[in-house]
């Protein structure tokens, strides 16, 4: 375990807070897009539902790992029927379908064993890397964000960000290496950049986050 780790995956979960509190605040989940959430889901189910049978992990790993399922499912419970009058489909509209064909073909090409718990976890590492294109693309489409939206946006994107750091530490501190993981990482960061640099210039300075015309 390594700074980079904690406080990435510390940031991991204040987006999650983040998120909950907007829709409890707001009473809506306008601007939230629902595909990216049940994305999310499926990326810790797929990922983390071997602490059910894998009894040897830590209690760091464990606690972490059932707070990121059980969050992510109260989101997308909150979205499917509290607030659901609140979601606009029209414009949450990305096609989700591509992005699990291509986390499962790049899942069954790079596991580096050919079981089924590691093409889950591989196909999981893929999805998440892009898990957030439907959320990106809505804010796209509308040209404009809630404040809170964006501070969740921000989060989540530091959170893989720091992954990347870690991955190098452990590389070259624990000599351990997982390329596909880094990979996913550095696509995932890649997708971040222009939100990135729109946050910090606008939000950052108080001002509503608002795309180039």
């Amino acid at each position: 375990m390594n700074l980079f780790r904690i406080v990435a995956d510390l940031s991991h979960l204040i987006s999650i807070f983040i998120l909950l509190h907007k829709m409890r605040a707001t009473k809506s989940c306008a601007g939230v897009s629902f595909k990216s959430q049940a994305l999310y889901l499926l990326v810790y189910i797929t990922r983390y539902l071997d602490i059910f049978w894998t009894f040897n992990v830590s209690l760091y790993n464990t606690v972490y790992k059932l707070l990121f399922l059980c969050s992510s499912a109260y989101v997308l419970r909150l979205m499917k029927f509290e607030f659901k009058p609140t979601h606009d489909p029209n414009i949450d509209t990305f096609k989700s379908r591509y992005l699990l064909g291509g986390a499962a073909i790049l899942a069954l090409i790079f596991s580096s064993k050919y079981v089924f718990s590691e093409i889950l976890w591989t196909f999981s590492i893929w999805l998440e890397s892009v898990a957030i294109l439907p959320q990106l693309f809505m804010v796209q489409r509308t040209g404009e964000a809630e404040t809170l939206t964006t501070h969740y946006i921000f989060a989540l994107g530091v959170y893989r960000a720091l992954y990347i750091p870690n991955w190098l530490w452990r590389y070259f501190v624990d000599g351990y290496s997982e390329p596909v993981a880094v990979v996913a990482g550095l696509v995932q960061t890649a997708l971040y950049c222009d939100f990135f640099y729109i946050y910090w210039t606008k939000v950052m300075k108080g001002k509503k986050f608002e795309l180039p015309v």
